[in-house]
């Protein structure tokens, strides 16, 4: 197994990769966070050989981490782009929002093994990110549960024998909920998943469905196929996590516990497995229910999927409006389902042209969120 630099490592999904990597035994390069908090400096004590990078660290917390770190110190905007960049390893980014974009390209420009759990690098830049890959020749592996799902059932198979992909959604906490009782739910219903444990942007995404059109354009740059041939379904029970159809009508599904440690292990150790934290399936007393998405209560959802059949500048906007919007939501500026309202309104007012770079892609990001944020209050 390579060594890992783990982007984002004080977050769920870097904490996780760590307690994945100590139980393999994998070297530990880099570690990377946003800030230089107590807990990344904890961190780089338990991992005493990785180099620590900080990408935005106050001058306080700067000063404290070239003190305690010296040379393995990585300190400012480039740090995660520099740690990316390192070479024959496995990188982890755990980012959250469009930053992770220039960290994904860095990291498959250097022809590294690309564990990608920032969604935003695919929903924002996909085109960005694909070109990345096909110039440095290095491996994208999916992390998200559903996309890792489909990576393992789409092996060994004929991409044209495959009729659709099927992404299965909790459906949130609101599942069959209407629009008038949606417009008074509170921050805290919204943020208590009935199944998964997240940070709070991606479960209000879950709440309102956008982390699912998300991942519909997530899937379209992955495996290559068509919107049309994407479909989402509802599934409580969030024990299916990837659904493959082929054209003979035959289904392989991937199923087990909910635990964002089997596919991050899964990343490291492909194609060969190892054994995992998972405890034997409990098949006796389990029910698998499946529904069709409510796009009229959940229009979010419809949102990802026209903004993925727009392509270009589109996807980008969509992920920076939604930021935006859920943050206001958060910070109780505006409403649940008003949410919706400002990512249509910003689709509607930027349109959709072509992006060819990083830099091409944060510029949109940039000036989405000004036109989010001159729609929050707006009659939202």
């Amino acid at each position: 197994m390579n060594p890992v630099v783990v982007l984002g490592a004080t977050g769920s999904i870097g904490r996780q990769a760590l307690d994945v990597a100590s139980r393999l035994g994998v070297e530990v390069r880099g570690l990377a966070a946003r800030r230089g908090s107590d807990e990344l400096l904890a961190l780089a004590a338990e991992w005493p050989d990785a180099l620590i990078g900080v990408a935005a660290p106050t001058q306080e917390e700067r000063a404290r981490v070239e003190d305690a770190l010296g040379h393995r110190a990585l300190v400012g905007p480039d740090a995660m782009v520099e740690l990316a960049a390192t070479g024959g390893v496995t990188v982890i980014n755990g980012i959250v929002g469009a930053a992770g974009l220039a960290a994904s390209v860095g990291a498959l420009d250097a022809g590294n093994t690309l564990g990608l759990a920032n969604k935003e690098s695919l929903v924002a830049g996909g085109g960005v990110v694909t070109d990345a890959l096909r110039r440095g020749g290095g491996e994208l592996v999916p992390i998200d549960s559903e996309h890792s799902a489909l990576l393992q059932c789409l092996l060994g198979e004929d991409h044209a024998s495959v009729r659709r992909i099927v992404l299965p959604a909790s459906g949130g906490p609101f599942r069959g909920m209407k629009p008038d009782r949606l417009e008074s739910v509170t921050v805290d219903e919204a943020l208590a998943h009935p199944t998964w444990k997240m940070g709070p942007r991606i479960t209000i995404d879950s709440a309102t469905l956008m982390n699912k059109g998300f991942e519909v354009i997530e899937a379209h740059h992955v495996f290559g196929y068509g919107y049309d041939a994407i479909d989402v379904v509802v599934h409580p029970q969030s024990i299916v996590h990837g659904i493959v159809e082929f054209v003979d009508g035959s289904l392989k599904a991937h199923f087990g516990e909910p635990d964002m440690r089997v596919p991050i292990q899964y990343a490291l150790t492909r194609p060969h497995r190892a054994q995992g934290v998972a405890a034997p399936f409990p098949f006796p007393g389990t029910t698998l229910t499946f529904e069709a998405p409510d796009l009229i209560s959940f229009p979010c959802l419809r949102l990802g999927y026209e903004a993925g059949r727009a392509g270009g500048s589109a996807p980008a906007v969509l992920n920076a409006a939604d930021e935006v919007a859920v943050r206001a939501f958060l910070d109780r500026r505006i409403g649940f389902a008003s949410i919706a309202v400002v990512i249509e309104r910003t689709l509607e007012a930027m349109g959709a042209h072509p992006v060819g770079s990083v830099e091409d892609v944060m510029a949109v990001d940039r000036e989405a969120r000004g036109i989010a944020a001159s729609q929050l209050g707006g009659g939202c």
